[in-house]
Formats: structure tokens, sequence, C-alpha cells
């Protein structure tokens, strides 16, 4: 994740850069961010909060996080992505029932009865999980007292603009202006 930081306060920007990369190494979503822009204008006070995500998050399946294979008797799924084993868990045990899903590790599952095409196909996150976790972190990073915010969402790249003050047109032009350079769509 590559951050860049602007402003005039060296200390700050160091601060806000540690306090950013820890805070979604914490959540696990570092891995889901390519580039962050975070302009710090306190004297303003205005403060520009924007990321490329690596991709737009969209739905995934459980062939999207597990390795899926065909197995004796049904299906054999090895859970890649650690943060989906709760939801893959009790989605087979929804659809195919407690007693045909055997857990040989914890992230090693046997599905009796079932098919590879069915299982792989299950969606256990919609995306927009990610999104609202994504938001909630970026959320943390802002200084104490932000009370008005303007979110920009287009694609894979989020842009927030936010204020203790009223926010203005010309706050949320160069909010737009930000989330443009970074990739996002100017009509949003």
């Amino acid at each position: 994740m590559d951050i860049q930081i602007v402003g005039d306060d060296q200390y700050g920007r160091d601060a806000y850069a540690k306090l950013f990369d820890e805070i979604m190494s914490d959540l696990n979503k570092a891995v889901l961010i390519d580039r962050v822009r975070l302009t710090l204008r306190p004297d303003v006070p205005l403060f520009l909060f924007s990321i490329v995500l690596k991709a737009a998050p969209g739905p995934k399946t459980v062939g999207d996080v597990s390795t899926v294979r065909t197995d004796v008797g049904g299906v054999h799924v090895t859970i890649t992505e650690e943060r989906y084993a709760p939801d893959i868990l009790e989605m087979l045990f929804s659809r195919y029932g407690r007693q045909n899903v055997v857990q040989q590790t914890r992230f090693d599952l046997d599905v009796k009865g079932a098919s590879e095409p069915d299982v792989a196909s299950l969606v256990v996150s919609s995306g927009e999980e990610d999104r609202r976790e994504i938001m909630g972190a970026l959320w943390r990073t802002m200084p104490e007292g932000i009370k008005n915010r303007k979110t920009l969402m287009t694609g894979n790249v989020i842009t927030v603009v936010a204020t203790e003050e009223l926010l203005t047109a010309e706050m949320i032009d160069e909010g737009r202006k930000e989330h443009v350079a970074m990739g996002g769509s100017a009509d949003v």
C-alpha cells in the first residue's frame, strides 16, 4: 500500500501515515488498498482522504476465497481467506445440514452430497461489507471533532471530504478534484 500524505506539518504527516497504516492493517483492509492520499489542512480545517482499492469490492463466492474440489461422496473445501471461514461454515451448515459438513481442521471441510459447482458458486460476501468496513476505518483515522463529511465513490476509488466547519462547495470541489486525480469519476 502506497501512502502519500500532503500537509505542512511534518510531524502530523508522519503520525497520520503510521495511524492510517496501523488501522488498515489491524482491520485486515491494507491488503485491499493500492494507493492512499491524505490531505491534511487543519488551518482551514479540511481533510481529504482518498484511497484506491486494488479492485472494486464485489460479491465473493466460496470459490473465490477457497479451493473447492470434488472428493469421494461430495466436495472438499480448503478455505484460503480466513476472514470468510465463519460465513462459509454457517452457509454450508444451513444449505447441506450440519450432519453433512465435516470440519477436518479450521480451514478444511468435507461436504457430503454436494457438487463442486454448487458449493463454489455460493455467495459469502456482497462486497458492501468491505466498503462499509473501509469507510469505518477511514473515519477512525480522521481527527476528533469532524462533524461534516461528504463521501465520493466510483469504482475502486473512495474519497472523503471532511471538516469541523460547514462543508462548502469549494471544499467539495477540491475533494472532487482529488477524487479524479486518484482515478475516480468526476460525476459523483
